[in-house]
């Protein structure tokens, strides 16, 4: 299985798409989040699934993209699709859905709660990935980036 080293982690890398696969590109604008998602990406069940569903463990926390109304109908075609689920263990959690992207050669997921529990405006999604994609790309807020989502 291929494999990338990320800040010396072993990441897989079957989940990127090449550009002839069926795969898009989403652009959006980096903003700062709620900084709610550290705790649920370091959840035992949320970490042992995106390893066997995405190939990776998510780093503690996701990177938010605000999305152009322009690449809004691109959010609706991701959300259109089932993803892949996170399910919890008991009730007392969220479930919610994945939809792996790649950030150049970084693997990642668009992260997608249940909608009781989304702190985000419209417009908005988060990014999961094995690494801090604002130290690793050195992103700051207002800064523009590219994703290339695969369904």
């Amino acid at each position: 299985m291929p494999s990338i080293k990320i800040s010396g982690l072993p990441v897989k890398t079957e989940h990127c798409p090449t550009p002839a696969e069926d795969s898009f590109l989403l652009s959006g604008t980096v903003v700062s989040g709620a900084r709610q998602a550290a705790f649920f990406t370091q959840l035992d069940w949320v970490r042992s699934q995106c390893l066997n569903q995405l190939g990776f463990e998510p780093y503690p926390g996701t990177l938010n993209l605000q999305i152009s109304e322009k690449d809004q109908p691109a959010v609706v075609k991701v959300f259109s699709h089932p993803g892949l689920p996170l399910i919890p263990p008991d009730t007392s959690f969220c479930a919610g859905r994945v939809y792996p992207v790649c950030i150049g050669s970084i693997p990642g997921a668009i992260v997608l709660p249940e909608e009781s529990v989304r702190v985000h405006e419209k417009g908005i999604v988060e990014i999961l990935a094995p690494v801090s994609l604002r130290e690793e790309l050195q992103l700051k807020d207002g800064d523009r980036i590219s994703l290339a989502v695969r369904l």
